[in-house]
């Protein structure tokens, strides 16, 4: 079995601390899987009838893979989700698919898709330059976190303790940059400087751990230094998990939840999550339970194949 992991390195530019990466390319010699790591750059795509011709490997035309794991996420350019969207259109399985992703990299769609379901997630509004801060205040209040709409680690999230200090990071963000999309939620009190992730392999949860801040920030996240424990999977998490996978088409996720008091609220779903703070913390080998899950749909599709 071939595979390809898209994503911003190849293989000979992986670094030791690209530790997910580096444990997905051991644990597929472990399954005798044979997996390259390349990233879109080296891909070039024709759009042509004639399919065996239509991606070029490095300028030369090559055997298309069995399966491809996206490995960019929030930083997934259009350029790489074009590649996705052809080998998908070849017949090559991608986990996830480029719907997923290209849905759970806008965090307002996201929400717009969960909430829509009827499913628990926080009071957001979209940001329009200029700011109507009384509207802001009127119906999210204060604290409120705001967000750019695509990123991952922490990053681009930012909590506003009052309408002052609201008004100046607008101002700030207008100033560098009015056509940036921000969306603003509110403040889960409960959840401060802690939440949980929930990784799902094929609709199921196969680990969950809660991180903890350990300092002020209302962060969580183990990117950012979070100390991070295994977490029961009771009920309620284990359906907001799978129900956020299925309404998303994710086949691989991490589900971010928010503690609200006695039961929670999605905070984000990430489409190419991190494992090494949930790999800490739990006895879970993550890369062999998404190549468990891979082989029992490529089996299924080649027995199909066989039975046509």
């Amino acid at each position: 079995m071939v595979g390809w992991i898209i994503y911003k390195a190849q293989d000979s530019e992986v670094k030791p601390e690209a530790y997910e990466i580096n444990r997905l390319v051991e644990e597929a010699k472990a399954q005798d899987i044979e997996l390259r790591v390349l990233k879109p750059e080296q891909i070039d795509l024709i759009v042509t009838k004639e399919d065996r011709k239509s991606i070029l490997l490095d300028d030369k035309p090559t055997s298309l893979p069995d399966f491809v794991l996206p490995r960019m996420g929030a930083g997934t350019t259009y350029f790489a989700l074009a590649v996705i969207r052809q080998l998908e259109r070849l017949g090559v399985p991608s986990f996830n698919d480029s719907d997923g992703i290209d849905t759970v990299k806008d965090k307002l769609y996201t929400h717009q898709i969960l909430a829509q379901s009827n499913l628990p997630v926080p009071k957001t509004m979209l940001v329009k330059f200029p700011v109507d801060i009384s509207l802001i205040e009127k119906h999210i209040g204060f604290p409120a976190v705001i967000k750019t709409l695509s990123g991952s680690q922490g990053k681009g999230v930012f909590l506003v303790k009052d309408k002052q200090s609201c008004k100046d990071l607008f101002q700030l963000l207008e100033i560098t940059n009015s056509q940036i999309s921000i969306i603003i939620q509110e403040f889960i009190a409960t959840s401060y400087g802690r939440d949980l992730r929930v990784f799902t392999v094929g609709g199921r949860v196969v680990a969950c751990m809660e991180r903890k801040s350990n300092s002020d920030d209302f962060k969580a996240n183990y990117s950012l230094g979070g100390i991070v424990n295994s977490y029961p999977i009771s009920p309620e998490i284990e359906w907001l998990a799978v129900e956020v996978t299925r309404l998303l088409g994710l086949d691989i996720a991490g589900v971010d939840l928010l503690f609200d008091h006695d039961h929670f609220k999605i905070c984000e779903v990430n489409s190419s999550p991190g494992f090494e703070g949930i790999e800490s913390c739990c006895s879970v080998n993550i890369p062999k339970e998404m190549y468990t899950y891979l082989k029992l749909r490529l089996g299924d599709r080649e027995q199909m194949t066989d039975n046509r």
